[in-house]
């Protein structure tokens, strides 16, 4: 049974940098690369990435939009075992400007050296459908 709020889960999620997003490849195969979400986390279930267009993550998402993501936190106090979140959704391929303004911070700037003006930037979103955690002894499962 859930016990944690999409909100406690949101404010999890902020302190983990990175995550594992996971695509399917043409062949059918999963694919999974790191994804930095750059505290970019006011989690109300869409999560935002920013990537190349010639990123496989880009034509995998295109082809098929079912994706999934998994994080992990960091130890807990006095030995307590790491959070694990792991999010089933449907990601989509975003190329408008505004939304790139919306939802880019300068930390990115290691990656995309000019900004939201970067030529071929894409901003992945997902929005997750269900979400699932363990936290120690305690599991739970959200639908958005």
């Amino acid at each position: 049974m859930a016990t944690k709020t999409l909100h406690e889960l949101s404010e999890t999620m902020r302190k983990i940098d990175f995550c594992t997003l996971f695509t399917r490849t043409e062949g059918g195969a999963l694919a999974g690369r790191p994804m930095s979400n750059n505290g970019d986390v006011e989690y109300e279930g869409d999560s935002y990435f920013f990537t190349y267009e010639e990123a496989r993550t880009v034509s995998d998402i295109e082809r098929d939009e079912n994706v999934a993501m998994s994080f992990r936190g960091n130890e807990g106090l006095l030995g307590k075992p790491p959070i694990f979140i792991t999010i089933e959704g449907k990601a989509e391929a975003i190329r408008e400007k505004a939304q790139f303004e919306a939802h880019y911070t300068k930390d990115l700037d290691r990656w995309f050296e000019q900004g939201t003006d970067t030529p071929g930037l894409v901003l992945l979103k997902v929005h997750a459908s269900r979400i699932h955690y363990w936290d120690g002894e305690e599991e739970g499962e959200l639908t958005v």
